[in-house]
């Protein structure tokens, strides 16, 4: 992110949080978060299972009665649902990370380790303009993901351990080849029949083919996209495990990318949440779309240049396709 863009945050007089109490196996309660909340002048909303579909709705009454600041403590599925109503309301959203892996956080800079620090952007913040991913109408804080990798996200154990499942399961869905054929169209460039694809709200890092790591920035304005092909499972795991790269098409992207299937609707992986969405399935970005308050002081986010490196990178005025080490595959 251009941390010098960065501007103080101050003036929030009516900020309301969110909390989900169970998130991260019972975090707000560790970290005191809701008391922490209240301290800096915050209302706090507790999640209780019937609601959480509809926190939408929450956040949306929350503004309509004057509230000028939406936060969330709670993973990264809770952390898009609101921050939807953050961004069509032009309101700061605030990041408190206290689900289980909380990537968006991290990519923040914000400390996992004490979520309740997060709260200190209320006192003593600046503000980051960064992107927003959409599948259709959904926003996405990470990424979507289908085929292969949406499958995953509906297994038990992916939430209490995404890598070691990841590495330990993707490899066999893979090789399945079960569920929709897909096609996917990013601009200038068409991937037919792929098992598994990741679009997600800015690349991911090159050592990253499963999107469970570090994203260089969050408001490059581009999509990154992950087509996997189906090898031998014990091919898939090593090079899941190595970082390679062969046997996977990347692209970064300004464009809208096209999910279609040979179905009505798709399950899909929406920032780790398992649903279904009606195909084709238009995934879009929004450029610094979200005001992100963040403490003044806290972890550096990870500097690089705009350009991802090692990604090919479709660009909206070109009329080709730059591959910066070699073809992709599909």
């Amino acid at each position: 992110m251009n941390e010098s863009a960065s501007r103080p945050a101050t003036g929030a007089q009516r900020p309301y949080v969110i909390v989900n109490p169970r998130s991260g196996g019972g975090k707000a309660g560790r970290f005191r978060i809701v008391e922490r909340a209240r301290a800096f002048g915050a209302q706090v909303f507790l999640i209780e299972d019937p609601l959480r579909g509809d926190l939408a709705s929450v956040a949306r009454r929350a503004v309509d009665d004057g509230a000028d600041l939406l936060g969330v403590a709670g993973g990264d599925g809770t952390q898009a649902l609101v921050a939807a109503v953050a961004a069509e309301s032009g309101l700061p959203f605030v990041v408190v990370p206290a689900g289980t892996r909380n990537h968006f956080a991290m990519d923040l800079g914000l400390d996992r380790a004490d979520p309740s620090a997060a709260l200190e952007a209320l006192a003593d913040g600046v503000e980051l303009r960064v992107d927003l991913g959409y599948a259709g109408d959904r926003v996405f804080v990470n990424n979507v993901s289908f085929g292969a990798y949406a499958a995953l996200v509906q297994d038990p154990a992916y939430r209490e351990d995404k890598i070691g499942t990841m590495v330990r399961i993707l490899p066999e869905f893979l090789a399945r080849h079960e569920g929709p054929q897909l096609v996917v169209d990013a601009g200038l460039l068409t991937v037919s029949r792929p098992d598994a694809v990741l679009v997600s709200n800015n690349p991911y890092q090159l050592d990253d083919p499963a999107g469970l790591g570090r994203r260089a920035q969050l408001d490059s304005g581009l999509l990154g996209i992950l087509a996997a092909r189906a090898e031998t499972p014990a091919e898939t795991a090593a090079r899941l495990r190595s970082g390679q790269i062969h046997g996977l098409t990347r692209l970064a992207t300004p464009d809208d990318v096209v999910i279609h299937a040979d179905t009505p609707d798709v399950p899909v992986g929406l920032d780790g949440e398992a649903v279904t969405l009606p195909t084709p399935v238009r995934c879009r970005i929004s450029p610094q779309a979200l005001r992100v308050w963040v403490p003044r002081h806290r972890a550096a986010a990870v500097p690089t240049a705009w350009r991802p490196p090692g990604w090919a990178v479709v660009q909206r005025a070109a009329s080709r396709v730059r591959w910066p080490h070699g073809r992709h595959t599909d």
